[in-house]
């Protein structure tokens, strides 16, 4: 074997042992020291977002909504969307002043044609780490439409801290629940009138919170039921009550009143036997159905 031909075949396997961030020259996109910025895009009870804009690239995107269990999204916004399918290795990449500080691995990111990038949420919480450690994490793949062009995408951690804990402060006052948790909801009345009962006002104390931080809901459904004790007439008119009432709450706390339709049943369509005491609670209620575009 010839030097040349030698020579060839090391750097050719030197090329598959090296990460892939040391095999090329990379078209590299990341904002500098004077216009790298983080900003809190969104922020309220009901969401969290954390966004990094990316000269000549895009936005990358920290997302954390309301819910039950704490959850964190990563979505990188790109000008110009994927092309193909393929794959983005993301790697956690120490500042120049750290010389002789090695990268690490973070994850692949699975580019879908047409769509914006996504990483799951172990991996999202990973970057925000490297990067409260000063560390860039980076995105490295092959261009969609030269093959023969490699592109590398950093997160810079300059100007980054102030809005991550702000973020993470953010997240901490998130509300407990969300739309789909308080998109249905069945309330139950004490007996012979339109008082709720402690869970039911517990359950519109939370709804009560939602809306003021939600203005989007198209419309809202109240139907009504008693239970079968008294005169059916009586009972249909105690229904309508009942639904009048929830539907001031509603009123009450911004809702348009013209989005509102209310249906009083009386004793009609039982979900439980009349029998006994919890069955008639059952249905003494009121059922909600809210409804966004």
């Amino acid at each position: 074997m010839n030097k040349v031909k030698f020579l060839f075949i090391l750097v050719a396997m030197i090329c598959q042992i090296l990460p892939y961030s040391a095999q090329a020259d990379y078209r590299r996109y990341s904002g500098s020291l004077n216009n790298s910025k983080w900003n809190i895009t969104t922020e309220s009870k009901l969401q969290c977002d954390l966004t990094h804009e990316i000269p000549n690239y895009g936005y990358a995107i920290f997302k954390s909504e309301a819910g039950k269990i704490a959850n964190l999204e990563f979505e990188l916004d790109m000008m110009r969307l994927p092309a193909d399918y393929s794959l983005a290795n993301i790697e956690s990449v120490p500042p120049r002043w750290r010389p002789g500080v090695a990268s690490k691995p973070i994850t692949s990111m699975q580019w879908r044609k047409q769509f914006n990038g996504e990483v799951d949420e172990k991996s999202a919480w990973v970057m925000l780490t490297e990067l409260e450690k000063g560390f860039f994490p980076t995105l490295y793949y092959t261009d969609w439409h030269n093959k023969h062009d490699r592109v590398a995408v950093a997160l810079s951690a300059t100007n980054f801290t102030d809005s991550y804990f702000k973020f993470l402060n953010c997240m901490d006052n998130l509300l407990q629940y969300n739309f789909t948790d308080i998109a249905q909801l069945d309330l139950n009345f004490e007996f012979g009138g339109a008082e709720l009962d402690k869970p039911s006002k517990a359950k519109l104390d939370q709804v009560r919170e939602y809306l003021k931080h939600d203005n989007a809901i198209e419309g809202i459904t109240v139907k009504a039921y008693s239970d079968s004790w008294g005169g059916r007439w009586k009972n249909l008119q105690v229904s309508i009550q009942r639904g009048e009432q929830i539907k001031q709450m509603f009123v009450d706390a911004g809702i348009d009143e013209s989005k509102i339709t209310i249906e009083g049943f009386g004793e009609k369509r039982h979900v439980a036997s009349n029998q006994t005491e919890l069955g008639r609670q059952a249905n003494r209620r009121v059922v909600v159905e809210m409804v966004k575009p």
